[in-house]
C-alpha cells in the first residue's frame, strides 16, 4: 500500500507531502491544478519513462520519495531479494532525484538502485488505469494470466508446466543419446575389430617385459649353451665331486697320525662338496632353461611382435593394452544398449507429449468455460455503465505449445452492435475505454490485495448514474486494495473514503500546485464546486451531502 509521497522541486511543486490512506483516496480539483503532476512524480520515483522536463523552473535538482507498506508475503520482497537487496517487513522507501541536466540517481530503502529495479518494484506495487494505460489490462500478453487468475486454474495450469517441462527433459535426453549413438555408429566397424583382434590375442600387464626376456635369453642360448654345458661335464662327468671325495678319503686316513693338522683341510673339503653340489644343481637348471625348441623362439617372437604392434597401432604402452580392451568393450556394449535405450526414449517421449495434450486440452477448457464466465460478468458491469450495447468477448486462439498450454488469449471489444470486435485499445473511445478497464478490473479480480490501483480520470464523459455506477465500483475494489482517483466527477468523489483537493496558488507571480486534505465541511464545499461550478450555492451544497449521504 502507497503510505506517502514527498515531492520537492517537480515542475510546479515546490514542496508536498501527502500521506494516503487505505480505501478509496480521491483527488479532485480544477483543470489546470495540477492532478496529473502528483502521477508524473509518482510514476518518476516507479522508475516509468515520461516526461524529461521534471525538475522546477530555477531549480538544481527535484526530488520525489514514496513509501510503502510491505507485509509478509508481498511480492515486492522476491524482487528485493533477486536483485540482492535487504528484504524485511514494514516500510519501502523509494526515492528519485532528476537534477537539472537530465541525470537520475535513484534509492531503495538508502541504497542507490537502477531505474530497471524500480520498474520491477513498480509492477508489485501499483497498477495504473487510464484511457493510455499499455502497462496492465491493455496489454494482450497478459491476458491470458489474467484469465487463469479469474478462472481460479492454478492447479491445472501448473500440472500443464509440469508435463510440458517433462516433455522437454524427455527432448532432450533423447537428442543427446541419439547424438552419442551416431557418434558410436560412426566408430562401430572400428570398435568391433579393435575388440576382436585384441580379444583373439588377449594380452596381459606385464606381458611385453616377460616375452622381451625369454627371447633375449633364447637367443643368447646358442652363444653360450657350449661353455655352460662344458661346465656341466666338468662338475658331472669328469667327477670333480669324486675327487673331492677322495682327497677327503686320503686325508681322514692320515687323520690318526696328524689329527690337527687334517682337520682344517677336511672342513674346508667338506664345504667345497657342498659347494659343488649346489653348483651342479645351478649349472643344470641353467643348462635346461638354454635347452629350447628353435620354434619356441619363433613362437615367443610372434607373439612378442604381435603386442607391440597392437600398442603401437592403439598409442598406448604393451601394458595397457588389457585396460584398452575393456574401454573399448564398454563403448561398444555402450553402443550395443543405445539402440534400446533410444527406443525406450522415444516410448517415454510419446507418453510425455500424450500427458502434456492430455493437461493442455483440460486447462483449454477450463479456460473455455471461464471465458463464457467472465464474457457475462463483464455483460453484467457494463450494462451500468451505460455500455449495455457493447460486446465484450474473451477470445481463445491456438499457439505453439509451451509451459503455459496451446491458447492465446485477448479482450476483444465491439462497442456498436454488427460490428467486428477488436483489440481494446484499438475499438474503444477514450471514456468508454476507461468504463471498459473498470469493469474488467472489478470482474477479473475484485482488487489485487497489497497492491495500489490509480484510476486516472476513468470517468471523463460520463455523468448522473453512469458515474456514480463507476464510483460503486472503485469503492468495491477499495475493499480489498488500496485506491487513488483522479475524477472531475462528484458523484465518484462523494464516495471516497479520503479527499485532497489540487489547486494552484500565485506567489511572486509564480504559480505553485497545492494539495490539501479536506475535512467534511470543506469536501462538502468542494463536489459542491463540482457540482455546480464556480458559484457554489445553497442548493448545491444541498446536493453535496446527500451525495456524500450516499
Amino acid at each position: 500500500m502507497l503510505r506517502g509521497l514527498d515531492i520537492r522541486d517537480m515542475l510546479i511543486i515546490d514542496r508536498l507531502e501527502l500521506e494516503f490512506q487505505p480505501g478509496l483516496n480521491v483527488l479532485t480539483g480544477e483543470t489546470g491544478a495540477g492532478k496529473s503532476i502528483l502521477l508524473d512524480a509518482l510514476g518518476f520515483v516507479l522508475g516509468w519513462r515520461g516526461r524529461a522536463d521534471l525538475v522546477r523552473q530555477g531549480a538544481e535538482q527535484g526530488e520525489v520519495t514514496a513509501w510503502f507498506d510491505l507485509p509478509s508475503g508481498h511480492g515486492a520482497h522476491a524482487v528485493l531479494e533477486e536483485a540482492g537487496y535487504a528484504s524485511a517487513e514494514g516500510d519501502l522507501v523509494l526515492r528519485r532525484i532528476n537534477r537539472s541536466d537530465g541525470r537520475k540517481t535513484a534509492f531503495v530503502n538508502d541504497r542507490r538502485a537502477s531505474g530497471e529495479l524500480l520498474r520491477a518494484l513498480s509492477e508489485r506495487l501499483v497498477e495504473l488505469h487510464g484511457q493510455h494505460d499499455d502497462r496492465g489490462l491493455l496489454n494482450v500478453r497478459g491476458h491470458r494470466a489474467l484469465l487463469d487468475a479469474f478462472a481460479a486454474v492454478g492447479r491445472e495450469t501448473a500440472a500443464v508446466s509440469e508435463a510440458w517441462q517433462d516433455r522437454r527433459r524427455t527432448e532432450r535426453a533423447l537428442a543427446q543419446g541419439a547424438e552419442a549413438a551416431a557418434a558410436l555408429a560412426a566408430e562401430e566397424d572400428f570398435l568391433r575389430h579393435a575388440v576382436d583382434e585384441l580379444t583373439a590375442l588377449a594380452p596381459e600387464a606385464g606381458e611385453d617385459a616377460s616375452l622381451d626376456a625369454r627371447r633375449r635369453l633364447m637367443q643368447a642360448a646358442e652363444r653360450i649353451g657350449t661353455d655352460v654345458a662344458k661346465a656341466a661335464h666338468v662338475l658331472g662327468a669328469e667327477g670333480a665331486e669324486g675327487m673331492v671325495r677322495d682327497a677327503t678319503r686320503w686325508l681322514e686316513a692320515a687323520e690318526d697320525k696328524i689329527p690337527e693338522e687334517a682337520a682344517a683341510p677336511l672342513a674346508a673339503l667338506e664345504r667345497t662338496m657342498a659347494e659343488l653340489a649346489e653348483a651342479q644343481a645351478g649349472v643344470e637348471t641353467l643348462l635346461d632353461r638354454l635347452s629350447f625348441n628353435p620354434a619356441e623362439l619363433e613362437a615367443v617372437e610372434e607373439r612378442l611382435f604381435a603386442l607391440r604392434a597392437l600398442s603401437r597401432k592403439h598409442g598406448v604402452a604393451p601394458d595397457d593394452l588389457p585396460a584398452l580392451l575393456e574401454e573399448l568393450t564398454g563403448r561398444l556394449e555402450a553402443f550395443e544398449a543405445s539402440a534400446g535405450d533410444i527406443a525406450a526414449l522415444e516410448a517415454a517421449l510419446v507418453t510425455a507429449q500424450r500427458a502434456y495434450v492430455e493437461a493442455a486440452d483440460m486447462l483449454s477448457r477450463a479456460r473455455r468455460s471461464a471465458a463464457a464466465r467472465l464474457d457475462d460478468a463483464m455483460a453484467a458491469e457494463l450494462a451500468p455503465l451505460k455500455m449495455e450495447r457493447a460486446v465484450f468477448k474473451t477470445v481463445l486462439s491456438e499457439a505453439e505449445p509451451g509451459p503455459s498450454g496451446t491458447d492465446e488469449v485477448a479482450f476483444t471489444v465491439a462497442t456498436n452492435p454488427g460490428a467486428p470486435p477488436g483489440p481494446l485499445n484499438k475499438i474503444a473511445s477514450g471514456g468508454e475505454l476507461s468504463r471498459f478497464l473498470l469493469a474488467l478490473k472489478v470482474c477479473l479480480t475484485g482488487g489485487s490485495a497489497g497492491q495500489t490501483m490509480i484510476f486516472d480520470e476513468i470517468d471523463r464523459g460520463v455523468g448522473g448514474a453512469t458515474a456514480d455506477a463507476v464510483g460503486r465500483r472503485l469503492a468495491r475494489l477499495a475493499e480489498t486494495s488500496q485506491v487513488l482517483v483522479v475524477t472531475h466527477s462528484p458523484q465518484v468523489a462523494a464516495l471516497g473514503a479520503h479527499h485532497w483537493r489540487v489547486a494552484k496558488r500565485v506567489e511572486d507571480e509564480m504559480t505553485f500546485s497545492q494539495v490539501d486534505p479536506l475535512a467534511p465541511e470543506a469536501r462538502v464545499d468542494e463536489i459542491a464546486r463540482m457540482l455546480a461550478g464556480d458559484t457554489v450555492t445553497d442548493a448545491a451544497r444541498a446536493a453535496a451531502l446527500e451525495l456524500l449521504r450516499g
